[in-house]
């Protein structure tokens, strides 16, 4: 076994500390035994008849559509509101920023809540949205709100902080070439963001994919209509089939890692 070796500035290699190795190892152990865990328990003798059922189909159908529907609406609305948020200076941006951030910390349980009191039928801007023929609580419209909701801030973070790392320099030689601003954004600004821009979307769509407490709380769990692959998960876990439960976190366990070694070259904090 290699002996663990780090490197003085003086290129001279010494030895790691001891305590701070054996307690990176135990963290380490900690985020590896619970997956450990998934893994030894793991009926692999019945998982395909576990994927190839009807309702395993549906969930895994609902998941990819409202997750990819979640991360759509989230660039359509993200990348302009990580744009202004950072390089418009404007009263109250910090408290939008904050806005920004809170369904990070926010109890999806909560969300789903807040959601329902707003764009319910009887929520702050549902009744007008009901007079209208829109109506999102219980729908599968209103479990893409809810992923859309808690996923998006991951991109904007990501793509305000690669917004405001880039040279404007090089966007204002664009625009004295007689470029307009819509070409100089779609020219020159957003190739400068894409590692960027590629990670948070890639991020935002993994958060919507595994999105539980607010699609349940806003859009129910109605097979086929709201019941995403987490919440059917759930429905299993708490039934007679704890089994399927297993199978089925093991396919949201790989796709999020495909996710994890598909971005190893996007990671925003290591550029």
């Amino acid at each position: 076994m290699q002996t663990l070796r780090r490197t003085r500035r003086d290129g001279v290699p010494d030895r790691p500390p001891l305590a701070p190795v054996a307690i990176a190892a135990v963290a380490a152990a900690l985020f590896a035994l619970p997956l450990a865990g998934l893994l030894w328990r793991a009926p692999w003798s019945s998982a395909w008849d576990v994927l190839r059922t009807e309702a395993s189909r549906d969930a895994l159908r609902l998941s990819l559509m409202t997750s990819l529907s979640a991360t759509g609406i989230a660039i359509v609305l993200g990348v302009p509101l990580a744009w202004v948020q950072a390089r418009v200076e404007y009263p109250g941006k910090r408290f939008v920023r904050a806005l920004t951030i809170l369904p990070m910390v926010l109890p999806p349980v909560v969300g789903g809540v807040a959601l329902l009191l707003a764009l319910g039928r009887r929520g702050l801007a549902g009744g007008a949205l009901d007079t209208v023929g829109v109506h999102l609580p219980f729908t599968t419209a209103g479990a893409v709100v809810a992923e859309t909701f808690v996923a998006m801030p991951f991109l904007v973070l990501t793509l305000e902080a690669a917004f405001r790392s880039t040279d404007p320099r090089l966007e204002n030689a664009a625009r004295s070439l007689g470029a307009g601003r819509f070409r100089v954004f779609r020219t020159v600004t957003l190739p400068m963001v894409r590692p960027s821009f590629i990670a948070g979307a890639v991020l935002c769509w993994a958060r919507a994919l595994g999105e539980f407490g607010a699609t349940i709380t806003f859009a129910g769990n109605l097979q086929g209509t709201t019941q995403t692959l987490p919440l059917f998960v759930y429905v299993k876990l708490e039934g007679s089939s704890p089994d399927a439960a297993i199978i089925l976190s093991l396919v949201l366990l790989a796709i999020s890692l495909v996710v994890l070694v598909s971005l190893r070259d996007h990671w925003l904090v290591l550029r």
